[in-house]
C-alpha cells in the first residue's frame, strides 16, 4: 500500500516547491490521493522554502506532517529545522554541495547526494533540486522518471520545454548517485 509522507526544504530559488508539486500532481495522475503544502519565508529567494506532501491509496485529511517518512534537504538551515522531525527509520537525503559536517541522526538512513555539483557538471545549477529528486525516488521507488517527466512536460510549456532534456539527465543522474 502506498503512503508516503515528505518534507522538502531549501533555500528560495532551488526548486524545493517544483519538487513538491512534481510529486504531488504524478500522484494526482496515477489516481492517488495527494496533498501538497507549500511553506515560504519573509524572502522569496535567498530565504528559507519548504512543503509537505503526502502521497497515499486512502484519503489525506490534513496537510500537517508531524513525522514525515522521508526528508530532502537542500540546505544546512534546512536541516537543523527538520531533522528532528524525521521518524525513526526515515529516509535523511543531504544534499552534501550545501550540507557539510552536520551531526545525523542514528535512527535514520542518510542518503548523501551532492547535487550542486552534479547539476553543475551537467551545465545547469538550477536542476540540482532535480538531481534530488532522482535520487529520492530511486530510494523510495514511488513513481519512475517518466511519470515524473510526464507531469514535467505539462507544466513546462514554450521555452520551458528546452530544459525538459537536462531535467531527464538529472533526475537520472540522482538515481546514479545513491545506486
Amino acid at each position: 500500500m502506498i503512503s508516503e509522507k515528505v518534507i522538502i526544504a531549501g533555500f528560495g530559488g532551488q526548486g524545493v516547491m517544483l519538487m513538491g508539486q512534481l510529486l504531488s500532481y504524478t500522484a494526482t495522475a496515477k489516481e492517488l490521493n495527494t496533498l501538497w503544502f507549500p511553506s515560504y519565508g519573509p524572502e522569496t529567494r535567498g530565504g528559507t522554502a519548504n512543503c509537505s506532501i503526502t502521497i497515499s491509496e486512502t484519503s489525506v485529511n490534513s496537510p500537517v506532517i508531524s513525522t514525515p517518512d522521508s526528508i530532502i534537504i537542500m540546505n544546512k538551515p534546512s536541516l537543523d529545522k527538520f531533522q528532528p522531525k524525521l521518524k525513526s527509520g526515515g529516509h535523511l537525503f543531504l544534499n552534501t554541495s550545501l550540507v557539510t559536517d552536520v551531526e545525523v541522526r542514528k535512527d535514520v538512513t542518510v542518503h548523501n547526494v551532492e547535487a550542486n555539483g552534479i547539476a553543475i557538471k551537467l551545465g545547469n545549477l538550477k536542476v540540482a533540486n532535480m538531481v534530488m529528486l532522482g535520487a529520492y525516488l530511486e530510494i523510495t521507488k514511488l513513481f519512475d522518471s517518466e511519470s515524473i517527466l510526464d507531469v514535467l512536460k505539462k507544466k513546462f510549456t514554450g521555452s520551458k520545454a528546452l530544459l525538459i532534456e537536462i531535467n531527464k539527465l538529472a533526475l537520472e543522474a540522482g538515481r546514479k548517485a545513491v545506486q
